[in-house]
């Protein structure tokens, strides 16, 4: 698959899922902005790595809650690249704590990064892409969002409002060559995940019926399909990257 002349902006791209999904583009020729909430000295070294990798790459820091700041990072991605083909909202925050105990503020943080985010993004893509009559919408939810999880009222909120949102972008911009669509993760392998004991582990993995935890590139493989001609007849739909824990 080749992604030579396409532009694409990958939102929480500093570590994790976000990182391999931009790289992944890269590695296939697109011009790639990615974006993390803060400037950082890991940050930078993302940057420096893809710069040395010889990636047709740029950064953007920003606070994806913000709509303003939003605006000026698709102004600079225009600026650098002419115009965004390809969206992927990954930006996402955890905030977990039982719903009893939750504070307002674990609420609204987790809701305005996770499902405003993904609001604010898709307004600023919208339009442009609408005048080029083609569009890549691709949000990563979790499979948290269709089962929820005890302790993370907030993000499953957030991961199954993202996946109503994409549903009715879908059918709004269907008409005008844009395709929304979400890939919701199971259980990936992370520096979060990492630190679990390898009892819970083993719990996890009996609920998974190809007997091994997923990895960051299998999130980006089918992204990387999503957001190709090949997926073009495949809109407002949620593909489940879980190994079949859900379904």
């Amino acid at each position: 698959m080749d992604f030579k002349g396409k532009n694409v902006l990958v939102t929480g791209a500093s570590r994790g899922i976000g990182k391999h999904i931009a790289e992944a583009f890269a590695l296939l020729g697109a011009n790639v902005l990615l974006n993390a909430s803060r400037e950082s000295d890991h940050f930078n070294a993302v940057l420096d790595e893809f710069n040395k990798a010889g990636y047709s790459s740029a950064g953007y820091a920003c606070d994806v809650s913000d709509s303003e700041a939003v605006k000026s990072m698709f102004n600079y991605a225009t600026e650098k690249f002419g115009k965004v083909d390809i969206l992927v909202n990954n930006a996402g925050i955890t905030r977990d704590m039982l719903l009893m105990k939750m504070t307002e503020d674990e609420w609204d943080s987790v809701l305005d990064i996770n499902l405003k985010g993904v609001f604010n993004c898709s307004k600023a893509a919208i339009r442009p892409m609408m005048k080029n009559r083609w569009g890549r919408i691709i949000n990563i939810s979790s499979i948290v969002g269709l089962i929820g999880n005890p302790g993370q009222a907030n993000y499953a909120a957030s991961k199954a409002g993202m996946i109503g949102f994409s549903k009715s972008v879908a059918k709004e911009v269907g008409k005008k060559g844009i395709t929304c669509n979400v890939v919701a993760p199971g259980f990936i392998e992370s520096d979060m995940t990492a630190a679990l004991s390898d009892e819970l582990k083993a719990k996890y993995l009996e609920g998974i019926p190809v007997n091994r935890f997923g990895q960051a590139a299998d999130v980006a493989k089918a992204v990387i399909f999503l957001a190709g001609d090949d997926s073009s007849f495949i809109t407002g739909q949620v593909i489940n990257v879980d190994g079949g824990m859900v379904m």
